[in-house]
This record gives structure tokens, C-alpha cells and sequence, in this order.
């Protein structure tokens, strides 16, 4: 993607390391906030202290399996950390920097997410429900079997993402950008992709029922097998700059390899 193409992202430009400085914690605090969070979730907030780990450098860190739910870890420093299997839904992730962190089979529903940097990150069949990732920088993340229904991702960058059968139900992905990116079978019923960058992806039997896709770019992307019944914004030119099969099911109105006009 041209360097000029890519979304603008509202934190461009913002030096977060000068404004709010890494913060080093010594092994017995961290235990102790991760003490007082979990008897903050487990007698739902009336006893304990939701853990604030805000600006944190916890690179490696272990924290797979725990049950971390609203705990705060804004433009904390999560480089190659373990949170597999990790509770954190509602968590607060924003600016942080989760870049090459495994989140597999984690449970972010409802997390924020929005200016995070989740490159190479590894998110496979875990839940984002809901999430708010706008502008996250997830080059080459791994979100394969993703549950991701009504997350807002827009301006999101996911070149070279895997998102093979994720499950993008409603999510609002406009301005998204998904060059040479893997969403096979991906559930994209009812997604927003207005303006998004999709050239050169691979949407082989992917499922854009009822999807908005206006002003979006196809150039190079595989519909093969695709379905693309009821989309809305699909033009002729946007069409033809794809490859499809006879497979693909185009909208009315786009011929295809399926002429509904004949």
C-alpha cells in the first residue's frame, strides 16, 4: 500500500514514550497488583483494587490464564508477553504496545484497543467482541477462528494478517487496511468496509453478505467462491479488478461469471 494511501490515524505524531515514561516494576508489586485484582474481580469490585499496570514494561511477562478483566494497561509494554487463555474482557489496552504477544484463545470482548500495536501479534480463536481497535497497527497478527462480531476496527492496519474463518459480523472496518491480507472463509456479513484496502487479499470462499463496500479497494484481491449477494456500494470497475470463479456470487447489477441480467 502507497504510503500516502494508508489511514491517518489520530495518534500519529504522538511521542508516547516522552510524554509518559516506562515504568519498571519490581517482581513483588507486580504480584501484589495482580493479587489485589483478582480479589477485585472475584467479590466483583467491592473488595481488592482494579490493577493499573499503565505505562508498565512487562516484555515476557506471564499472565496466560488469568483473570484480568478491566485491568488497565494502557501504552503499557507487552512486547513477546504470554496472556493465552487470559480473561480481559473490558481491559484497557489502549496505546499499548502488544507487539509479537500471544492472546490465543484469550477473551477481549469489549477491551480497548485503539492505537494499540499488535504486530505479529498471535490472537487465534480468541474473542474481541465488541472491542475498540481503531487504528491498531496489527501488520502480520495471526487472528485465525477470531471471534470478532461488532468490534469497530476502523483505520486499522492488518497488512499481511491472517483472519482465516474469523468471524467479522457487523464490524465497522472502514478506512481498514488489508493488503495482501488472509481472510478465507471469513464471516463478513453485514461489515462496514467503506474505503477500506483490500488489494491483493485472499477472500476465497469468504461470506460479504449484505456488507457496505463503497469507495473500497479490491485491486488483485481472490473472490474465488466468494459471496457477495446483497453488498452495497460494488461497482462494475471494483468487480473487474478482481479474480473470481464461477463460484463467486456477485451482487444485481455486477456481472460476473453469473449474469443475473441474462
Amino acid at each position: 500500500m502507497a504510503k500516502s494511501d494508508r489511514p491517518r490515524s489520530p495518534f500519529a505524531g504522538l511521542d508516547f514514550s516522552a510524554q509518559h515514561a516506562v515504568r519498571v516494576l519490581p517482581y513483588d508489586e507486580i504480584e501484589r497488583l495482580l493479587a489485589a485484582h483478582r480479589l477485585y474481580v472475584e467479590t466483583d469490585r467491592r473488595q481488592g483494587r482494579r490493577a493499573d499496570f499503565g505505562c508498565a514494561e512487562l516484555s515476557g511477562g506471564h499472565f496466560a490464564g488469568l483473570n484480568l478483566r478491566r485491568v488497565k494497561m494502557d501504552r503499557a509494554v507487552l512486547r513477546g508477553a504470554d496472556l493465552t487463555g487470559a480473561r480481559l474482557e473490558r481491559a484497557n489496552f489502549i496505546g499499548a504496545v502488544l507487539e509479537g504477544a500471544r492472546l490465543d484463545n484469550a477473551d477481549l470482548s469489549g477491551a480497548r484497543l485503539s492505537g494499540a500495536n499488535l504486530i505479529s501479534a498471535s490472537l487465534e480463536n480468541a474473542c474481541l467482541a465488541h472491542a475498540d481497535m481503531e487504528f491498531a497497527l496489527m501488520d502480520k497478527a495471526v487472528l485465525r477462528g477470531a471471534r470478532l462480531q461488532a468490534a469497530d476496527m476502523s483505520g486499522a492496519i492488518l497488512d499481511a494478517a491472517v483472519l482465516t474463518r474469523a468471524d467479522l459480523r457487523m464490524v465497522n472496518l472502514r478506512g481498514a487496511g488489508f493488503r495482501d491480507a488472509r481472510l478465507d472463509e471469513a464471516d463478513l456479513r453485514g461489515a462496514r468496509l467503506g474505503g477500506a484496502f483490500l488489494i491483493g487479499a485472499s477472500l476465497r470462499g469468504a461470506n460479504l453478505r449484505g456488507a457496505y463496500v463503497r469507495l473500497a479497494t479490491f485491486d488483485g484481491a481472490d473472490l474465488s467462491g466468494a459471496n457477495l449477494d446483497e453488498v452495497i456500494g460494488l461497482t462494475q470497475a471494483q468487480f473487474d479488478r478482481t479474480c473470481w470463479d464461477n463460484r463467486t456470487t456477485p451482487p444485481k447489477g455486477v456481472r460476473g461469471m453469473r449474469d443475473d441480467e441474462g
